[in-house]
């Protein structure tokens, strides 16, 4: 049994570095290898090249700037909701989490909408400033930072709920004021949280291709690498950036690990007492509701001007608060628009298959990790998970590397229906469905293994002992007992596999297999009519995640904040 384990588990670690590594493999050697051999030249020629590094520079001050801005914001938002009982909670809690059913790049739109020259602000304030136009960086980062902060704020809520309320007590007994108890006590003691959270968050904006695309903010090494693609056959140098931008994300990461990981400290297993939150009434209610509504309708305010603009007459939303004119025809228009159907349709099926990919690979790696003792059962475990710190544009490259690479192989090449699987340019379906898998895998896994670690294992032992063979006692029941885990996992997974934008602008390189997000971005570019049909695009998917997002919430409680945590 031990061997047939160790097997398996040999089994899905190939798999996983045959997905996961190789690509990354291949961006590497692209940088450093050449037909002369190995050489530094191109990854110094990055540094030196003054564009370049002038977008990695850019890259990290977007990706620092959204990240102090996320936590400005979630922190006192979860130190409150976890300090305090007061009527309205539970609604603004949920209201806060709203942001994260609008990937960053279509909020793009609304701010424009909202912060444009001819937009809603300068219409009250009889004023012609094209605000994004002027502060392009502080509009990615603030974007951004609407969009991300949810992450954090699952994080440092689990965080919170998880610290023994005694030391808090005892250091008050000792005549600690509150204030100082919160920088002595409880910040040290959930800064893994806070480091879990912003991992996700500096790396996604340190990689985030979208928002910057849409507000035309060129000089960031994401937007390099997007205009570097038509040149990945013969020029070294986008593989040299890319493995910069890989490094960078590493490094940061480690370097956090290291700075905050080995102060963390342990805490017993159950609380010595339990935590009762302190109930507010009357003007201290209404103090505690400030900060939440605030952040409310500034994160809601990209999704106001996107349903806004999809509702709006092509025109008629011009140097007004409100658009003189209303319409649905947009969303008629989209549904009838040949490449807004046809991106429906392909992401439905990439994402599908993606999930049963994932659904696989996750409840094995799951099982392993969770039921099996192997000592290497940890380091399958990093390795399913890393894929939430490698930033996407790293992989999607990584992907159309291999593509390239197999392309040009001469039997691969003559051969039509094999250059149909394999060249992205022909058909990039089999290159989706994998990245979106990868990128995804992650949620699959930590849904699975928090299911398998609430379930006995005394069930599977007892019909084992009946006689039950492995695949019946896994199908009649584990499986039953984690279903809502793995509905879970599943809803993510689908849900931001559909709405995937790095994987999805850059490998999706013909009309008719556009995904979703990728067509949105080419809709916005279009004149005329373009960002009006965007937009409703883009409130399908609002809707679309929303449900997910409840389902989920629903399903995991508390427990959703796991699910964003390297």
């Amino acid at each position: 049994m031990k061997t047939r384990r160790i097997v398996f588990c040999i089994l899905i670690t190939a798999i996983l570095a045959l997905l996961f590594l190789l690509p990354i493999f291949l961006v590497v050697k692209g940088g450093f290898w050449t037909e002369e051999g190995f050489t530094f030249k191109y990854l110094l020629g990055v540094f030196r090249n003054p564009i370049y590094a002038e977008g990695l520079v850019n890259s990290f001050a977007i990706a620092a700037g959204t990240t102090f801005l996320t936590i400005c914001i979630a922190l006192p938002l979860a130190w409150i909701s976890h300090k305090y009982e007061f009527k309205g909670k539970g609604f603004f809690s949920a209201l806060i989490l709203v942001p994260m059913i609008l990937p960053p790049f279509v909020g793009a739109i609304g701010m424009t909408q909202i912060l444009g020259r001819y937009g809603v602000l300068n219409a009250v304030f009889g004023t012609s400033i094209d605000w994004i136009g002027q502060a392009r960086y502080l509009g990615v980062i603030v974007i951004q930072a609407l969009t991300l902060y949810p992450i954090l704020y699952l994080n440092t809520t689990a965080a919170l709920a998880n610290i023994d309320p005694a030391m808090d007590e005892a250091a008050a007994n000792l005549g600690c004021p509150a204030f100082k108890r919160f920088f002595k006590i409880t910040l040290p003691l959930i800064m893994p949280g806070l480091f879990a959270g912003g991992t996700i968050v500096f790396i996604w904006s340190f990689t985030e291709l979208g928002t910057p695309l849409m507000l035309n903010y060129t000089k960031c090494a994401p937007v390099q690498v997007f205009d570097a693609l038509k040149e990945i056959g013969s020029n070294p140098f986008p593989y040299a950036l890319v493995f910069v931008v890989l490094s960078f994300s590493v490094l940061l990461y480690a370097l956090g690990k290291f700075a905050f990981g080995r102060n963390s400290f342990a805490m017993q297993g159950k609380a010595a007492v339990n935590f009762t939150p302190e109930k507010l009434r009357g003007f201290r209610t209404l103090i505690a509701l400030v900060p939440f509504t605030i952040v409310s309708l500034l994160a809601l305010m990209p999704h106001f001007g996107v349903v806004l603009t999809s509702l709006s007459a092509p025109g008629s939303w011009y140097k007004t608060v409100l658009p003189s004119v209303f319409t649905v025809s947009n969303y008629t228009e989209v549904l009838g628009h040949e490449m807004a159907v046809s991106s429906i349709a392909n992401s439905l099926l990439f994402a599908s298959v993606a999930v049963i990919v994932n659904l696989i690979l996750g409840v094995s790696i799951a099982f392993i990790v969770v039921r099996s003792k192997l000592k290497f059962a940890g380091v399958l475990d990093a390795l399913a998970m890393i894929p939430l710190a490698v930033p996407g544009l790293v992989m999607a490259f990584g992907y159309l590397a291999i593509s390239s690479w197999l392309s040009n192989i001469g039997y691969i090449r003559s051969n039509p229906f094999l250059s149909s699987i394999f060249d992205v340019r022909i058909n990039p379906t089999l290159f989706l469905v994998v990245a979106y898998a990868v990128r995804r895998l992650p949620y699959m896994v930590r849904s699975a293994v928090a299911g398998l670690q609430q379930t006995s294992e005394a069930f599977e032992e007892a019909a084992a002992n009946l006689g039950a063979a492995p695949s019946v006692t896994l199908r009649r029941i584990t499986l039953p007992l984690i279903t809502a885990n793995l509905i879970a996992g599943i809803l993510l997974a689908f849900a931001f596999s559909m709405l995937e934008v790095s994987d999805s602008l850059m490998l999706a390189q013909q009309a008719n297999y556009y995904p979703i997000t990728k067509t949105i971005y080419e809709l916005f570019q279009l004149l005329g009519t373009g960002k009006y049909i965007a937009s409703a695009l883009g409130v399908w998917a609002m809707v679309f995640l929303t449900v997910t997002i409840a389902g989920v919430s629903i399903l995991l409680g508390k427990k959703m904040g796991a699910i964003f945590r390297v």
